[in-house]
């Protein structure tokens, strides 16, 4: 599983790449914020709702922590997904959140 830390997702976007940023912590969770332009599936939602993203893009999960974003990367590779993880999560974003 391809993975990057937050800082290295956090030195992309502030260097203007265009992440395709997808986070699946629950609802309760992301009102504490989210990172800016951030799609929000919930991990229990994603089997259900995986006909909203594009094959043809790479995403990269965001979780709380890392450890359902790496489920979540495992279960979309099986789909056919490109992602990359976000290790670290949340916990150790440091950049703008909205």
């Amino acid at each position: 599983m391809k993975q990057l830390t937050a800082k290295e997702v956090e030195e992309l976007l502030s260097d203007g790449k265009a992440l395709k940023l997808l986070d699946v912590r629950e609802v309760d969770e992301v009102k504490t914020g989210m990172i800016p332009g951030a799609i929000h599936i919930p991990l229990g939602l994603l089997e259900f709702r995986m006909h909203e993203l594009d094959k043809s893009k790479e995403y990269t999960l965001v979780c709380r922590s890392g450890g359902r974003s790496g489920r979540a990367c495992q279960f979309l590779d099986s789909q056919g997904f490109s992602v990359i993880n976000m290790t670290g999560g949340m916990l150790a974003w440091e950049g703008k959140i909205e």
